[in-house]
This record gives C-alpha cells, structure tokens and sequence, in this order.
C-alpha cells in the first residue's frame, strides 16, 4: 500500500526575475519561497491503480520526487508498504519501483546491461538477474533491442527498458511518471498491459498521465492536483459523474464546480 498524508514541499527562489510569468503570478510564490505542494494526500491499496492528473505545474512531479525519496518533504508522511520514506528511506526504495520522467539509461550499455547492473544493486544472483529479465522481455516486448546499446533505441525501446529496469526487483509498489509519453500506439498499448499485469498481479500502482483515455481505461482511482493541492480522491466512477466526459469531469474538478 502507499499512503500519502498532508504533503508539503517549498523551494527558495534565488532570483525571482528569471521565473515566468506564470510562475510570478502563481499564488504558491509567497516571498523568497514557491510553495510546489502545499497539501497533497492519497492512498492507493493493493491490486489498485490510481491515476495522479493535474495541469503543468500543479505539483506532480515534485510530489512523485517525494515519494521516490529523491527530495525531503518539509511536511506530511508518505508510508510504502508500512515504511516511513522520511525515516526509512532505504527499506523504502527496496519496496518501491519508480520511473521518473526521464528513462536515464547508460548509453552505452545495452538494455539487458542496463537491467543487469540495478538488479544486481538489489541483490539478484546472475540467474536470478538472467530469469526476471527473461520475464520482463517477453511482458514489455523487448527481445528484438535487448541486446543493442540503448543509445540506438526509439522512444519506445528507451520507455520499456527503463520501465524493466524499475520494476526488476520485483517491488511491492510500483510509481510511473508518465509512462506513455512520446509513445506509439503499440508501445503504449504494450505498457498499459504491463500496468494492467501489475494489478492483476496485486501490485499497486501509482502512475501521473495527461492522457484521460489511460485513466478511464486502467485506473481503479484518480486523484487530480492543482497548484499543489489535492483537489479530487475518490473512485474513478465518482470522478466520471462529476462531467459528461473525463476531459469535462477534470475541468470541473479544477473549477471546484
């Protein structure tokens, strides 16, 4: 399970002329500090999928940042699988997998070394390594590319291997920030049905999209966040009744409509 309570996150700004308009007119700039989360809860149980939606800059990104344990939260608590991320930082990075929204794969190396090398950090043998990543070719459909240098890889090709590489340990809760993005239709297709594998397979699965279809199509449940605030968390058939279609349901929501 994730669990995600009272969240908040500023930063200092440093020089306060090279923010954008938008930016300087946002109301989370409150003197030297831009609040990115302000309030920011959720939770997700196991075999569930819940969407993260909002607009740019509403904070999602920061918000995963915080879960990952890459940043520190100054407010609120986020458990994975029971553990504090704050206080166990660690033990919680062995439970969790997490995409960022860059797939930062070492270019030289090709998809299977690249796979190789994190499932070895977490403590797999060599044929425990050469079996999860045998699974996971076959589940994201990479045994064309594998043994390439992902430095020749498509979009797609570069998506599916970072997506291996963060699930690789099998972990108990699983993060993906924008998993589609930049994809065809086929390799799209190909991660929803991962995503859709990881549910069945009880996992619980957090992922941040722009894309309404993904939600209606896999999630569970949806929270949506606007200027660092959760605005909606609630099944994905209560956010549908909220509009005549998702798109009109979202912008309802941020409406407070």
């Amino acid at each position: 399970m994730i669990s995600v309570n009272s969240l908040a996150k500023r930063f200092a700004v440093e020089n306060p002329k090279k923010l954008t308009t938008q930016e300087q007119n946002d109301p989370r700039l409150k003197g030297r500090f831009f609040y990115s989360v302000e309030d920011v809860s959720f939770k997700c149980e196991k075999g569930q999928v819940l969407g993260l939606l909002g607009p740019n800059g509403a904070g999602k990104t920061t918000t995963l940042r915080i879960l990952s344990s890459a940043l520190k939260a100054d407010k609120g608590e986020i458990l994975v699988d029971g553990k504090n991320v704050s206080e166990e930082p660690i033990q919680a990075r062995k439970s969790l997998g997490f995409l960022s929204g860059s797939t930062g794969l070492y270019g030289r190396l090709t998809g299977r070394e690249n796979i190789s090398y994190f499932a070895r950090l977490h403590g797999y043998g060599k044929t425990q390594t050469e079996q999860r990543i045998e699974e996971l070719s076959s589940l994201l459909d990479m045994d064309d590319f594998l043994d390439r240098r992902s430095e020749t890889y498509s979009s797609g090709m570069k998506q599916k291997t970072a997506i291996a590489r963060a699930v690789v340990h099998e972990p108990l809760a699983v993060v993906l920030d924008e998993p589609t993005t930049g994809l065809d239709i086929m390799a799209t297709q190909t991660v929803l049905d991962f995503i859709k594998n990881l549910k069945a397979a009880g996992t619980p699965v957090i992922f941040s999209t722009h894309h309404l279809e993904e939600v209606a199509e896999l999630c569970d449940l949806g929270t949506v966040i606007d200027h660092g605030t959760t605005k909606f968390m609630d099944s994905i058939e209560t956010f549908k009744g909220l509009g005549t279609s998702m798109n009109d349901a979202f912008l309802n929501v941020l409406k407070g409509a």
